[in-house]
């Protein structure tokens, strides 16, 4: 409305590389692109990860046989991360709004569970799309490129390191599996050591701080609800009658008075005796 298509051409961009099915903006920028004749130019992502841009670059230069050049960029677009990570996590600690007027216990454990879905979604918004598509399993894929690059520079030390770092994610995975056997079989030829088929320190803390925000996050689900019991029940006042008795209705001896001395003065019952119907 303000007249500037190119902020708003890369408003529409930035928000299509989180959710690229998203017609209406997908036409808005189409529309964009049509007013600023900019046909088919690269926009620019204004969220965009300082790690994004390296990890494409590695990307293509190991496609270009570079692997060199490749594993350096690989390796400092996976350090970047690591940190911009740690600075998610850490952002999703600290003080949080209040809209419910809770007890002190529910409010904490209500505190506590959206702190930690907050860190489990970390991994998640910062995976990066590239083409379109989100690149799954982030952290392995930049690993499992780091396996194959060092192995064509000939150092097979970092590429079995960067193997078993890789089956921490995905441990199925048959192809790297064979790596690892070929690997090991080979050992003696490259002075391999068991050392060296254990997944890298980094590796393994971001694997294990992962899987343990996830596990932590189920128990909150599991346990950490809130607990409908110690709310107050409506109290349900007794109804009384529309048209109660009167005192003249008691006074005199009447069925009323009858009522009690049948209860109260008929004869007992002898053992044996049969009892009234």
């Amino acid at each position: 409305q303000a007249n500037r298509l190119e902020k708003a051409a890369a408003a529409a961009y930035t928000f299509l590389q989180r959710n690229p099915k998203h017609e209406l903006t997908a036409k808005y920028l189409s529309y964009y692109r049509g007013m600023l004749d900019a046909g088919e130019e690269p926009l620019t992502d204004l969220e965009a990860q300082p790690y994004e841009a390296v990890f494409l670059r590695a990307v293509k230069l190991y496609n270009s046989g570079d692997f060199r050049g490749s594993t350096e960029d690989m390796e400092r677009a996976l350090a970047e991360y690591l940190a911009v990570f740690a600075r998610c996590l850490a952002g999703c600690e600290g003080a949080h709004e209040q809209v419910d007027f809770k007890d002190f216990y529910p409010a904490i454990a209500d505190l506590f569970a959206e702190s930690l879905q907050c860190k489990v979604d970390c991994e998640a918004n910062l995976t990066p799309n590239v083409g379109g598509y989100f690149v799954e399993k982030f952290v392995a894929t930049m690993y499992h490129y780091l396996q194959f690059a060092y192995y064509k520079l000939n150092d097979v030390r970092q590429a079995a390191r960067s193997a078993a770092s890789y089956m921490l994610f995905d441990p199925d995975d048959s192809v790297m599996q064979q790596n690892l056997v070929y690997y090991r079989f080979h050992r003696a030829r490259w002075g391999l050591e068991e050392e060296d088929f254990q997944p890298r320190e980094e590796a393994m803390l971001y694997h294990n701080q992962t899987a343990e925000l996830r596990e932590l996050l189920e128990f909150a689900h599991m346990y950490l609800q809130s607990d409908d019991e110690m709310e107050l029940e409506e109290t349900v006042l007794p109804v009384e009658p529309k048209d109660p008795p009167s005192d003249a209705e008691f006074e005199g001896e009447g069925d009323y008075e009858e009522g009690i001395y049948a209860d109260w003065w008929q004869e007992p019952d002898a053992k044996g005796d049969e009892a009234e119907a």
